[in-house]
């Protein structure tokens, strides 16, 4: 505790640093992998390009990517920017194909009677398909925001600040606390930003919740009334 208190600025850069690697690779995964999975779901022939394609990425090690991304980029090894390049394309990797199975669990007799209704392509993805797959499409982007914060300490390899330097740092100095630091605030920073995109994603979808807690009710209702009865014919 006295090394965390002594180190509190230090650790406030890390944490500040991992935020602007994590947040924006989680945003543009979020942004592009949309119009991919709905691509895909349009172009079938392309669909096994874009989904299976998109997942292979996630079998390269993110090491070899950390140090192939500059050369491609043209910038420096140490630049964050290959940070943020490598973790959009895990994100995508792992959201591009549940988004794209969240569209193809839309009911197309739902999309038939809003095509009926004179409704454009357009105007019915975003306001009836993307609404109706917005669950799934958001436990996807649950997974993607735990999964880049855990990521994005690999930079630190690299010698790019985040909370992974404590890592590093401590393992080098053989100061425990120091990597202690660096796991509970890596865990805790996970855990806020997902309980951030949950809470958004409710405030976004809040059809969808009410019908959870209606339902909940409902089969509560149930079983009270199934046990009210059997207590009478007790």
């Amino acid at each position: 505790m006295s090394w965390v208190l002594a180190n509190l600025p230090t650790i406030a850069g890390h944490l500040l640093a991992h935020l602007l690697q994590a947040v924006p690779a989680i945003i543009a995964s979020f942004v592009l992998a949309i119009p991919i999975a709905r691509l895909a779901r349009v172009a079938r022939p392309l669909r096994a390009v874009l989904v299976t394609g998109s997942s292979l990425l996630y079998a390269v090690p993110s090491l070899a990517l950390f140090v192939i991304l500059p050369i491609i980029l043209a910038t420096g090894i140490r630049d964050p920017l290959n940070v943020i390049v490598a973790l959009t394309l895990y994100g995508l990797a792992l959201l591009v194909p549940a988004t794209a199975d969240a569209l193809d669990a839309v009911d197309a007799r739902v999309l038939d009677a809003a095509t009926a209704m004179g409704m454009g392509r357009l105007r019915c993805f975003l306001t009836v398909e993307l609404p109706l797959a917005g669950p799934a499409i958001l436990t996807g982007l649950r997974v993607v925001t735990v999964s880049t914060i855990s990521l994005t300490t690999v930079g630190a390899v690299l010698g790019v600040r985040s909370l992974g330097w404590l890592f590093t740092d401590g393992f080098q100095r053989g100061v425990t606390a120091e990597i202690l630091t660096g796991l509970v605030s890596t865990a805790a920073l996970a855990l806020i930003l997902d309980g951030l995109v949950l809470t958004l994603g409710r405030l976004c979808l809040p059809w969808t919740w009410k019908r959870v807690g209606t339902s909940g009710a409902a089969v509560a209702g149930v079983g009270a009334a199934t046990s009210g009865s059997q207590e009478g014919k007790a």
